[in-house]
Formats: C-alpha cells, structure tokens, sequence
C-alpha cells in the first residue's frame, strides 16, 4: 500500500481547504483486479482529479459555488493486490475520514472500492441505505477467483453486511444473480422501465431508502453515449440530467453520509468520460452537502 501524487480537486482559483476546515474529503483509490472486460480504472481517479481542475466553479442550477463548500483532497491511496486485503485497507482509509464527521466522497478504481468504503460507513451509520447507479446487479458470490471482486460487490453488501440496497439503472446481469434477486425480494429499478418521458421513477426510488443513504455511482450505470470511458459499457442506460435529478432528491429527502464514484476508464485522446464524472461528483456536493 502507498502513495502517489497529490493531486487537488477543483481549480487552481481557489486554495484547497486543509482537513480539519474542510466538509467534503475526497479519498482517490487506485485499484484494480481481474477487470471482466476493459482495463484502466486503476488510474481513473487521477484522470477525474485532472479534469476537475478545467471545471468551473458555479453550480449552473443553484448559483452555488461547489468550491465554496470546503473540498479537502487526499493523497491518492494504492491498495494491497490482495482482494481481502485490499477491502480492508481501503475501509481503513475510510474509516479515518468518516470518524472526523465529515462527507466522504471515493474516486475509484474498480467498483471492489465500494467494498471496503460501505463497511466503514455502516460501521458508523449502521442504519444506512445504499444507493446503486449501475448497469450491473453485481450480485455474484465470486468472480474471477475473489469474493471481493467488482462483480460481488452488491452481494456483499447485501450478505454480509446485511445493508439494504436500492438498484437503478440495472440492465445486465447473470442467471445467478437473478435467481439472487428473487430469492431475496430485492426490486432493481431496471433501464428499460425507466422512462425518459417522466422521473416518477426517481421518487419512488428514493422512497425505498432510509433516512441515511451511501450512494455508489458505477459509471457504466450512464449510457455510453454519456460516458464512453468505462470497462464495461452497457447501451441503454440513464441520462446525465436523469442522475443529476435522482442525486438532488436524494439529497433534498434523505441524509448523504457518503459516496463513490467508480470505473472510469479514459478514452485516449477523448476526455468526455473523466470531465463529466467530475460534474457528477460537483452535484453531490451542491445537493448532498
């Protein structure tokens, strides 16, 4: 495990805020193993990080300037090559950030991220909620030789640390995790019910979840259209404004103790991908915070 460099989110306009000012820490984790198809997500929190500093600083909808808010940036953190070992050192990293009662938000990496960050956020929130943008249940026992795999991730959650989850965007998945998903009554709110023409869909979601709420965002959850830089793009999927709308009413109604934002893999010589996973992680802060 170690460190690399230390790069800020946001602008060089305004100075970052240290720690102990600071109301959102954003934790870049650099992991990846056994990818089921593209590679690169290792590096998606740097690529996210650079792109965040050609983002202007005023929120268009709320007039409110996200740099404001108080954005403190850790070195980027290098897990273990160990799936298990990686998890719990990646808990760790979370765990000591969510002690000093602050907003949590984890650029990945491979969506195994989530793993270790969900368990240290139930760890203090122990009625939390999570909410799942995807295009994966990522319900599997194992994957690749690892339990702890970015395919398990969901089942994990739900297994074993018996969180309860709410899915959306849901629109690939195995005979498995089907068969998961009836046994355990869960209710995904899959793509192809979720209509363009109304958003509906979004309160009813939220109201599925408790008072407080760990958003994971799998960036493969967007259509590829969205965002073309991710291992495993999946067509059919949400709207940019359609995640924009459920991350604000999630915000408005139920309490955000933490997020992630997870399997970027950039696009050479095309830098949609990373720019707008920054402009989502900026509207967590405007609607969570």
């Amino acid at each position: 495990m170690k460190r690399k460099k230390h790069i800020y989110f946001g602008s060089y306009e305004v100075p970052p805020r240290d720690f102990e000012n600071s109301k959102a820490v954003v934790l870049p984790l650099c992991y990846e193993n056994a990818p089921s198809y593209g590679a690169g997500s290792k590096n998606g929190p740097y690529h996210i990080l650079n792109a965040s500093m050609q983002l202007e600083s005023m929120d268009e909808e709320t007039l409110i300037n996200w740099e404001e808010i108080g954005i403190h940036t850790l070195k980027p953190f290098v897990p273990s090559n160990d799936p298990e070992k990686a998890v719990n050192e990646m808990k760790n990293e979370a765990l000591a950030v969510l002690k000093r009662d602050k907003f949590l938000l984890s650029l990945g990496g491979d969506h195994a991220i989530s793993i270790g960050t969900i368990m240290a956020a139930a760890e203090i929130y122990p009625d939390l909620g999570v909410l799942q943008v995807d295009a994966h249940l990522d319900l599997r026992n194992s994957w690749n030789g690892s339990s702890y795999n970015h395919a398990c991730v969901m089942r994990r959650v739900v297994d074993d640390m018996k969180i309860p989850v709410t899915q959306v965007g849901i629109r690939s998945f195995s005979q498995e995790e089907a068969e998961f998903v009836k046994n355990k009554k869960l209710k995904p709110f899959y793509a192809h019910k979720i209509l363009s023409s109304n958003d509906l869909w979004i309160n009813k979601a939220v109201q599925t979840l408790p008072e407080k709420v760990y958003i994971t965002i799998d960036l493969d959850g967007l259509d590829p259209s969205v965002i073309p830089g991710t291992g495993t793009p999946e067509p059919g999927g949400l709207s940019y404004r359609q995640l924009v709308k459920l991350i604000k009413t999630v915000g408005k109604k139920r309490t955000v103790i933490a997020a992630d934002i997870n399997e970027l893999a950039k696009v050479e010589g095309f830098n949609v991908s990373e720019f707008t996973a920054a402009k989502i992680a900026t509207k967590i802060f405007v609607y969570c915070l």
